[in-house]
Formats: C-alpha cells, sequence, structure tokens
C-alpha cells in the first residue's frame, strides 16, 4: 500500500509537471505568434517601401529622360544663336529674335539647373532610403532567426519533455498495475499465511500441551534452575548472526585484497624507480643507501602474501553452524602477527626511504620546489607508517584473549572497534595526501631535461597504485564505519535462561557437532561382508593369478633373450649365404677352368690340381665361431684358398663398412634431431618470456580497467545522486508553485463571489 501511495504522490508530481510545462508551452505558442505578426508587419511595411522606392526610380528616369530633352534643346538653340550673330548684322529682326533665343536659352539653363539639383537630391534621398532600409531589413531577418531558433529549441525541448512525461506516466501505470496485482497477490498470500499460522498455533499448542504433561509426569528435576546444570546445555545458536559475520569478514577479505595488491604494485614500482632515478643502474652503479633499499622493497611479498592467506583462513573458519566471537576466532591471532610483521617491514625500510628521498634533494637539477616535495612527502611516509603502528596495536588487542568480565569485555571491544575506525580514516587521509604530494612531484619531474620514457611510465605506474590504495583505504574506512554497531555487539549464548561466554558456548557447540557426527556413523548402514571361506578361496585365486604373473614375467624375459639370440643367428646365417653364394661362383668358375684345360689337353694337371686339398682338407682343424654385436661369424682357417680368404676378408669388410654407414647416418639423424628439438626449445623459450611480458602488460592494463571503471562507477553514482537531489528539489518547487497557485484561484474566487454579492445588493438598493 505505501508503494501505491507513493506512486500515486509522484503520479500527481508528474501530472502538476505536465499542467505547468502546457502552461509554458502555451505562452511560447503567443509568443511565436506575436512573433510572426510582427514579421508579417515588417514584410508589409517593406513591399510598402520597395514600392516607393519603385516609384522614385521612375520619377528620376522621367527627370534623365527630360534633361537628355533639354540638352538637345540647348544645343539646337545654341546653332541657332551662332546663326543669329552671323546675320545681325543684316537686319534688325534678327536682334530682336537674338535677344528672344537667349531669354528663353536662360530660361532654359536655370529650368536644367533646378532640374539637376532636384535630380541630385532625390538620388541621395534614395540612396539613404535604401541604406535604412537595408540595415532594418537585415536586422529583422536576424532577429526573426534567432526567435525562430529559440521557438524551435523550445518545442524540441517540450516535446521531449512532454514524451519523456508520457512514457514515464505510460511506466508508472503499467507499474501500478503490477504492483496492484502483487498486493492483490500478496492479500492471498496473507491470507494463506493467517490460516497456516492458525493451524501451526493450534498444532503447536496441543505439542505444548502435550509436552508438559510429559515433563510434568516423566522429568525427575528441573536443571534449569541450577547454573552449574544449566551450563551443561546446548545454547541457542544465532545463525542470523553468523551468516552476517561471515558476509563481512567476506566482504572485509574483498578490500584487504585490493589493499595487497595496491602495496605490491606501490612497493614493486618504487623498487624500478630506484634502480631508474636519481641513477640509471643500467648504466652506473646506484649508491649503497638505494641499493639496501632495493633489496628491502623486493622482500615486500613475503610480508604481503600473508595477510591475505591468514584472513582467506579466517573467512574458512567462521561457518554457519559456529559460534563467532572475538573469544572464538583463533585465526585472528596469525592475522595479527603477519600484520605487525608487515608493520615491522614499513619501520624497517622509513630510514632508506627517507634517506633515498635525501639523495634526490642533493642531485643538481633538484629545484627548490621539488626539494620541497620530496620533504613533504618525507612527513607523508613517516605518517602512514605511524598509522600502520597504530592499526598493529589495535589489531594485537582484538586478536588477544578477553580475560575480563562481559561488561569489561564489551565496553573495550566498543572503544578498540571505535579508535580502529578513526584509525582507518586518519590511514585514509594519509594515503590521499601522499597520492597528492606524490602527483605534483611528478609533474614537476616532467619537465626535468634528463627524464626518460621509462622513468614517465614509473611514475605514472606509481600514481595509480597510489590511487588504488586511496580507494582501498577508503573502501575500507567507510565499511568499518558503517558496520561498527555490528562490530561492537557482543551476542550473548544462555541455554534456556542463565548467560554463557562465547568460549563455553563454542565448546558446547563443538560437542554438539561431535554427538551429531557419532549418532550418524552409528546410524549408517554397513556394508555386506565377504563370508570366511569365499575371502580364504579369494585368496588362493589371488596368490595364484600372482604366481601366475611372475613366471608370464619370466617366460616374456626368456622369450625376448631368445628373440635376441635369434636375431644374431640371423645375422650369422646371411653371412654365411653370402660366402655360400661367393664359393659357388668361384666353383663355377674353376669349373669353368677345368673344362677349358680339358679341352686343350692337360687332365693330368687339372687331376692333380683338384686331388691337392683333400689331404689339407683332412689334417684342417674345426671351424670357429666369432661373435659380436653386429652378428655371429664362422671362421675355417687353412680349408681354403688365398682367394676365398682375400673374397672372405672383402665381403667382411663390406659388410661392416655398410654397418658403420647405417650407423653413421642413424647417428647424423639423431644429431640433426637433437639440434632440430633444441632449436625449437629455445624458440618455446623465448615465447614463453614474450608471453610472460603480454601477460604482465595486460595484467596492468586490466588493473588501470578496473580502476577506470570503479571511478567511473563513483563519478555515476555522485552525477545520478545529484540529478535525483535536483529532480526532488524541483518537483518540490512545482508543487509550492501550484499550491500557491490554487492558492491564488481560491482567493481570485472569493473575490468574484464577493464582488457579485456587492453589485447585486447595490442593484437591489
Amino acid at each position: 500500500m505505501a508503494n501505491v501511495t507513493d506512486l500515486q504522490s509522484k503520479y500527481s508530481k508528474l501530472a502538476q509537471e505536465y499542467s505547468k510545462l502546457r502552461a509554458q508551452n502555451q505562452v511560447l505558442k503567443k509568443a511565436v505568434v506575436d512573433e510572426q505578426t510582427a514579421s508579417c508587419s515588417l514584410k508589409d511595411e517593406l513591399k510598402q517601401k520597395e514600392q516607393s522606392l519603385r516609384k522614385v526610380e521612375q520619377e528620376m528616369d522621367s527627370l534623365s529622360f527630360r534633361n537628355q530633352q533639354l540638352t538637345k534643346r540647348v544645343e539646337l538653340l545654341q546653332e541657332e544663336l551662332l546663326l543669329s550673330e552671323s546675320k545681325s548684322k543684316k537686319s534688325k529682326v534678327s536682334l530682336e529674335t537674338q535677344s528672344v533665343f537667349d531669354e528663353d536659352l536662360q530660361k532654359k539653363i536655370q529650368e536644367n539647373e533646378r532640374l539637376h539639383i532636384q535630380f541630385y537630391e532625390a538620388d541621395e534621398q534614395y540612396r539613404r532610403q535604401e541604406a535604412q532600409l537595408r540595415a532594418r531589413l537585415d536586422q529583422l531577418e536576424k532577429e526573426s532567426e534567432q526567435h525562430q531558433a529559440v521557438v524551435d529549441a523550445l518545442n524540441r525541448k517540450y516535446t521531449d519533455a512532454i514524451e519523456k512525461l508520457q512514457n514515464d506516466k505510460a511506466h508508472l501505470e503499467v507499474k501500478a498495475q503490477t504492483l496492484e496485482r502483487e498486493a492483490k497477490d500478496c492479500r492471498i498470500r496473507t491470507e494463506e499465511c493467517q490460516q497456516q499460522l492458525r493451524k501451526y498455533q493450534s498444532e503447536v499448542s496441543s505439542q505444548l500441551k502435550h509436552s508438559s504433561s510429559v515433563i510434568q509426569e516423566k522429568v525427575p528435576f528441573n536443571d534449569t534452575q541450577l547454573s552449574d546444570y544449566n551450563s551443561l546445555n546446548v545454547p541457542l545458536h544465532n545463525r542470523r548472526h553468523q551468516l552476517k559475520a561471515r558476509d563481512m569478514v567476506a566482504q572485509a577479505l574483498g578490500f584487504v585484497q585490493n589493499l595487497v595488491s595496491a602495496l605490491l604494485n606501490f612497493h614493486s614500482y618504487m623498487e624500478q624507480r630506484v634502480h631508474i632515478y636519481p641513477l640509471d643502474s643500467s648504466i652506473e652503479a646506484i649508491s649503497p643507501v638505494n641499493l639496501k633499499f632495493s633489496q628491502y622493497l623486493h622482500e615486500n611479498a613475503s610480508y604481503l602474501r600473508p595477510l591475505e592467506e591468514h584472513l582467506l583462513q579466517l573467512h574458512h573458519s567462521i561457518t554457519e553452524d559456529g559460534i563467532t566471537a572475538l573469544e572464538t576466532l583463533a585465526k585472528l591471532q596469525d592475522f595479527s602477527r603477519s600484520f605487525s610483521s608487515y608493520s615491522s617491514f614499513l619501520q624497517k625500510i622509513l630510514p632508506y626511504q627517507l634517506q633515498s628521498l635525501e639523495e634526490e634533494c642533493e642531485v643538481s637539477l633538484c629545484t627548490t620546489a621539488l626539494a620541497s616535495k620530496n620533504r613533504q612527502l618525507q612527513k607523508d611516509m613517516k605518517k602512514l607508517t605511524a598509522v600502520f603502528q597504530k592499526l598493529k596495536s589495535y589489531v594485537a588487542l582484538l586478536a588477544l584473549p578477553s580475560v575480563c568480565s562481559d561488561a569489561m569485555c564489551k565496553s573495550s571491544a566498543n572503544t578498540v572497534f571505535t579508535q580502529m575506525s578513526a584509525c582507518l580514516h586518519g590511514l585514509q587521509d594519509a594515503a590521499t595526501e601522499l597520492s597528492q604530494h606524490y602527483s605534483q612531484k611528478a609533474s614537476l619531474e616532467q619537465d626535468l631535461p634528463t627524464v626518460t620514457q621509462k622513468f614517465r611510465t614509473t611514475n605514472e605506474c606509481l600514481l595509480s597504485s597510489l590511487a588504488s590504495l586511496t580507494n582501498s583505504c577508503g573502501k575500507m574506512a567507510t565499511f568499518f564505519s558503517n558496520n561498527l554497531d555490528f562490530l561492537a555487539l557482543c551476542p550473548g549464548y544462555s541455554p534456556r535462561g542463565g548467560f554463557l561466554n562465547p568460549r563455553q558456548a563454542d565448546s558446547m557447540m563443538e560437542n554438539k557437532r561431535r554427538a551429531a557426527t557419532y549418532m550418524s556413523t552409528i546410524r549408517k548402514v554397513r556394508s555386506e561382508s565377504v563370508p570366511y571361506r569365499e575371502a580364504l578361496a579369494n585368496r588362493h585365486v589371488l596368490t595364484s593369478s600372482t604366481e601366475s604373473r611372475e613366471g608370464l614375467m619370466q617366460q616374456v624375459a626368456q622369450s625376448q633373450e631368445k628373440i635376441s639370440r635369434l636375431e644374431q643367428e640371423k645375422e650369422h646365417w646371411l653371412l654365411e649365404a653370402q660366402l655360400g653364394q661367393v664359393r659357388l661362383q668361384k666353383e663355377i668358375q674353376r669349373i669353368a677352368q677345368l673344362e677349358a684345360q680339358i679341352t686343350t689337353g692337360c687332365p693330368a694337371e687339372s687331376h692333380s690340381a683338384t686331388d691337392d686339398p683333400d689331404p689339407m682338407c683332412a689334417d684342417a682343424p674345426e671351424p670357429g665361431q666369432d661373435t659380436s654385436l653386429i652378428g655371429m661369424l664362422t671362421v675355417t682357417p687353412c680349408s681354403e684358398s688365398a682367394a676365398d680368404q682375400e673374397s672372405r676378408e672383402h665381403l667382411i669388410k663390406h659388410h661392416y663398412m655398410s654397418r658403420v654407414s647405417e650407423l653413421t647416418t642413424q647417428l647424423q639423424m639423431c644429431d640433426s634431431k637433437a639440434v632440430h628439438f633444441h632449436a625449437e626449445c629455445r624458440a618455446v623459450a623465448k615465447r614463453l618470456a614474450m608471453a610472460e611480458k603480454c601477460r604482465e602488460t595486460l595484467t596492468e592494463e586490466l588493473k588501470l580497467a578496473h580502476q577506470n571503471i570503479t571511478r567511473l562507477q563513483d563519478e555515476l553514482s555522485t552525477t545520478k545522486r545529484s540529478y535525483e537531489d535536483q529532480l526532488s528539489m524541483m518537483s518540490d518547487h512545482l508543487c509550492s508553485m501550484n499550491d500557491t497557485l490554487s492558492k491564488q484561484r481560491d482567493e481570485i474566487d472569493t473575490l468574484k463571489l464577493a464582488s457579485k454579492g456587492n453589485s447585486k445588493k447595490n442593484k437591489s438598493r
């Protein structure tokens, strides 16, 4: 219903604004009509002036024509005068005519002068009037264009406003209809809920009666009367408080992650700046102070990452069925230790940072303005470190286990949280001042003659990290201030009367969880066990399968040995086959020679030649075998001739050479593959380095984009808020104007009625 009334009030405000805009539109239409009538009258006046101008031009034409006639007449008279002068001596009549002609000529000359003067005056008057009318016409045209532009702009503006109002009206009508439907649905649901509530109330009342009767009859004593017994009961659990606490820790984790990211960037870019200015480490060695300072800055991640990790562990330790209080947050001690270590890190690097700024002031190119900015930055860094020291103390106080009574615990926690909120606001102020002073310093350093592009880029990255740090600190301070009441709240845990401190309540809840786990394990259905005899049979099968597996492995090893031996024998018999082919060729050649000798008649020699090897063969020793990695070779000494031995050596040499050539080709292939793989590995390593650089640049761009997005969102929210404020002010002003207008109308109506009554009284008298 409240939404419907708000919509009706908004609709009435929009109707009032619409009526006001409609009245203004009528006034503007009237002004446009007046301007159009004025422009029409001016056009008529211009037409009249043009007509008078044409008349004057006609008169000028007629006067010029008359003047030409008079000049021709004067010329004729002059000619006649000359003729008359030549004839004056002849007669007196000619003298008289000459005098008449002279008088007539004088009159014509005077009339011509008068006409010339009138023509000149008329021409001057015409030109003046023409110039005035043209100036007046230009002015009127400009005014008309201006009025027309204003009228068009107002028409566009008010048509857009009217269309917008009509669209808003349509949207509001649709929204009102949907809200009415939702209201009807809500009414129906409320009726259903009321019915269910009545039903549940009746059921609960019946259960309560039954339970109270059972308790009265069965329970021998009431343990809520004694505090010792009551402390052993399970306390009531505030699940809403747990969810709120977990949500708040999750938000704080996000803010701390942003803060850690901003501080990491700030320390890393500061380290990069120390290596660039005042001395570039790539050209010459930097000072020992800056070298030590850069080494300490390089260790910033080892101090900042534990902050995020320990707060993440704290967030995971807060569960929905636990109890969250300062006494039960054991992980807060780890976060306090990591925060203390980072604060000590800031204290350690502070003297080096101050000395580094002093060295920048001692540079010859350092101006007085730059030196003053460096001193301001020294003060800002001291202030920032002091604020972190204060925060360390407050976090350590929150992490300490409470040993006071509950009232003292609550009051001390309220004080610590309040001081911590003020300290976070101080951290935001310190970060803001540091960012402003560093921005002014960077703008002064842009004008130095020795500034490089790398130095400018580092300064820009430092400024962006400081802006992110300021934004993160502001969000943290606002979040802490908004949730200060909840943080200072110390919820009590009471088991049906009485009070427990959070540590006892947490232990009771832990016992409850253990009991629930134990009951679930008891009620869990066990899997069916295997009978003993079946297990023994399976064991025999398993052992037999294991033995068979070992036997198969031995058979595989024996088969592999046999395969290698058969391959060696294969190489041996290949060599024997080659040697047999050579022997066969030799025997064929020898048979051919013997046949040739028989045909030539030397059988005895051939017989002796063929029978000589037999006794040598009989006395020959047994053949020997030579085995190597490339095969097995049978050696039979003194059983062949020298030619056979040479051919055998040649074949063996050819075989070994072919094997060596094959092995060399394989070695060359392996070398080429190794070189190729090495080149590919180097290319992949270069690509990986380039990808890492690209990833770093993209992460920086992403951070800048996120910062721009947050800044634009803040600007959008502020602009939206200002527009809403202006719209509310305009609507209030419109309502007040409508109220005054209605009052004036009422007064006019009352005055009219009073005047009518007075007139009626006067008539009756």
